[in-house]
């Protein structure tokens, strides 16, 4: 088990790296993914799954204890994230397939993946976690309204249909993980370290299958997606930092919740692609790169923080 251990703990801090090798291999072999496209649903609902299993009481204690940064979280990540995602494609005048592409992956709830970016950068991990989970829970009322909202004019939208589908995908599995942990608490505590290698080889095949499906259109579009995408993640960052400091949160709030709000669930956002704009496989493209993406800045970002906190540290011991 300890080999398995390390190996995820390796692979679980390298996931960029595997996600844009992954995306590179389906852009060159779009076949080799194929498989993955019917899967898509299940392998994000495996994710959910594990998320479920690490989820106790006590991560949601600081609800509690610090109601009003879990509420600034998330009201930042439902407000700053889809907004921004339809003021640039309004800017650019994206195409309408790209544009609800990049409003879908801004109308998703915060990512797990941020969890450990904020530890990283030696933000509040509570505070992480709490956000995360009750961005996740509100995700199958908020996400499809927020993105009907945005996005209705542009394609064809069933709202109902996706409401269903994050419950199916996000809820049950979550509900189901939390059930598991308290019924077997001792068989998935042991289990849990091999959870980082299950999500990134779940999230990187959804990547492969999207990038695969939808190369054609990343030849004719994809730099201009990628360059929204990078925009994107960037106002979040900052955005979720300057949301947190005008409401006078503490300074490791304030990184957290830039952390918070710059990370969005992209498997969600390609999985509810897949599965409600399979005629438009492009739509799922702005998510596969943001999952790509987000992960090498928030690395980048994290790394920034937690070197200024080591610096800072080393200046007190001086003084």
């Amino acid at each position: 088990m300890n080999t398995i251990a390390r190996i995820s703990h390796f692979v679980g801090k390298t996931f960029s790296f595997w996600a844009a090798l992954c995306a590179a291999v389906a852009f060159f072999d779009p076949e080799l993914f194929k498989w993955v496209l019917p899967y898509i649903t299940w392998l994000l609902g495996i994710i959910m799954f594990g998320m479920g299993l690490t989820l106790t009481p006590s991560d949601f204690k600081i609800v509690a204890s610090h109601p009003k940064a879990v509420l600034i979280g998330v009201a930042a990540q439902f407000i700053i994230m889809p907004l921004t995602a339809y003021f640039l494609v309004k800017l650019l005048n994206l195409p309408a397939e790209v544009a609800v592409g990049v409003i879908l992956v801004g109308c998703c709830p915060g990512g797990t993946a941020s969890n450990v970016m904020t530890f990283l950068a030696r933000g509040n991990v509570a505070l992480s976690v709490a956000v995360t989970s009750a961005s996740t829970l509100l995700a199958p009322l908020l996400t499809p309204a927020i993105f009907l909202l945005l996005a209705g004019k542009m394609l064809d939208i069933n709202a109902q249909a996706m409401f269903v589908s994050i419950v199916q995908m996000v809820l049950l599995p979550i509900a189901l993980g939390v059930v598991a942990h308290t019924v077997f608490r001792k068989q998935t505590e042991r289990a849990a370290a091999a959870l980082p290698l299950v999500s990134v080889v779940a999230i990187v095949l959804i990547i492969g299958a999207v990038v695969g499906a939808s190369k054609g259109k990343i030849i004719e579009s994809g730099l201009l997606i990628f360059g929204v995408v990078v925009l994107h993640n960037g106002i979040g960052y900052l955005l979720g930092f300057f949301a947190a400091k005008i409401c006078k949160l503490p300074y490791d709030a304030q990184k957290t919740l830039a952390i918070e709000v710059g990370m969005q669930n992209s498997g969600l956002g390609a999985a509810l692609a897949a599965a409600h704009f399979a005629a438009a496989p492009v739509v799922a493209v702005p998510s596969a790169l943001f999952s790509v993406w987000h992960n090498i800045s928030g690395s980048l970002l994290a790394s920034y923080w937690s070197a200024k906190a080591d610096k800072e540290s080393k200046a007190e011991l001086s003084d």
